[in-house]
């Protein structure tokens, strides 16, 4: 990947992060973090992947930052200074969450290997 794109993935998450704390009003309990910003070679689109905790508020997640997308990649336009605004894709990430059920299983074989 080339340093301009790492650059542009920064300036990305970065500045949505600014945007989704201060303009978006979420739960109280609802903590949100982007983890990754993957935008194209041609700057056309940038994937973002969003972790959301607790676990069993994905839904309520999606359904808002879903129905704000628009008001989101405005205010994000509003914010970089490029020739092409990426278009954002905002996905929910679980892999975090697959890591722990992992652990769960592996922790409860060891468990039964000791009792063996």
């Amino acid at each position: 990947m080339s340093q301009r794109i790492e650059k542009i993935n920064d300036l990305i998450r970065d500045n949505l992060s600014r945007i989704i704390s201060k303009n978006l009003l979420l739960k109280a309990d609802v903590l949100v973090s982007i983890i990754k910003v993957d935008t194209s070679k041609d700057l056309r689109y940038a994937r973002v992947f969003i972790s959301v905790f607790p676990e069993d508020q994905q839904d309520y997640l999606k359904k808002t930052l879903f129905k704000e997308i628009y008001r989101i990649q405005g205010l994000l336009n509003k914010t970089l200074n490029l020739k092409i605004f990426p278009r954002i894709e905002l996905v929910i990430d679980t892999t975090q969450q697959q890591v722990s059920r992992l652990e769960d299983l592996f922790e409860k074989i060891r468990k039964e290997k000791k009792k063996i």
